[in-house]
C-alpha cells in the first residue's frame, strides 16, 4: 500500500494528476508530494509511488509540501495553461499570477494514455519517445497517422475537443492491436500498420 492509497483511506486530500486506481503508480505529475520523516532530516517523496511502513510520520499540508505543489502547479500552468483542470487546481492552492512562460502544450506527459494501452487494452499501440524536452507521446516507428489520437484520462489535454473526438479511435485501435498480436505472431510494427489501415 502506497501513502497515497492509505491517505485516501483515511479521508486525506492528497492532489494527483498521473494516478488512476488499477493502473500502476507512476508519479510523473509529482502533484502528490509529501513531507515524511523527523525534524530535521524529512524529506518531500511522491505519495502515489511511496510504500507505507510502520512508523513513517508523512505530513500532507505543511508549509514546505505546500510551496512545493504551488511551485509544480505553477510549471504544470506554463506548459498546458488551457487546461481547465489544472487551472482550478491552481485556484485552489491560490495561485493568482503566472510566473513562467506559457507553451501552450497539449500534454503534461502523465502517462496514463500510456499505461491505459499498455495494462489495461493490452496493446502497446503508444509509448513514450525521445528524453527530456523533447519528450513526447507516440505510435511505434512513428507511424504519422496516430498523431492526435492519444487519450487524456483525466481530461488534462489542451485539445479537450480532440480526447472527446478521437477517443473511441484509440480505443479501436488499442482492441484492434491487442486482438491481431495474439491472433498472429509478427512483428509489432506489422500488426500496427495493420490496425491502422485495415490491411
Amino acid at each position: 500500500m502506497t501513502i497515497l492509497e492509505a491517505a485516501r483511506f483515511m479521508s486525506f486530500p492528497i492532489p494527483t494528476l498521473c494516478h488512476q486506481d488499477g493502473l500502476s503508480p507512476y508519479g510523473a505529475c509529482r502533484l502528490c508530494v509529501v513531507e515524511i520523516g523527523e525534524e530535521p532530516k524529512t524529506k518531500l517523496v511522491s505519495s502515489c509511488t511511496y510504500p507505507v511502513e510502520e512508523g513513517l510520520r508523512v505530513r500532507t499540508a505543511s508549509h514546505r509540501v505546500m510551496n512545493a505543489r504551488r511551485m509544480i502547479l505553477e510549471l504544470l500552468l506554463g506548459s498546458c495553461p488551457q487546461s481547465k483542470t489544472i487551472q482550478d487546481l491552481a485556484s485552489v492552492y491560490g495561485i493568482r499570477q503566472q510566473r513562467f512562460k506559457q507553451e501552450y502544450e497539449n500534454c503534461i506527459l502523465c502517462g496514463l494514455c500510456v499505461r491505459m494501452c499498455e495494462e489495461q487494452m493490452m496493446a502497446k499501440a503508444i509509448g513514450f519517445r525521445s528524453r527530456g524536452e523533447k519528450r513526447s507521446i507516440g505510435t511505434p516507428f512513428d507511424i504519422q497517422a496516430m498523431r492526435s489520437l492519444y487519450l487524456c484520462l483525466p481530461g488534462l489535454s489542451a485539445s479537450l475537443h480532440l480526447y472527446r473526438t478521437r477517443k473511441a479511435d484509440l480505443w479501436r485501435l488499442c482492441q484492434s492491436f491487442a486482438s491481431l498480436s495474439r491472433k498472429r505472431r509478427v512483428r509489432r510494427h506489422d500488426v500496427l500498420y495493420d490496425a491502422l489501415y485495415g490491411l
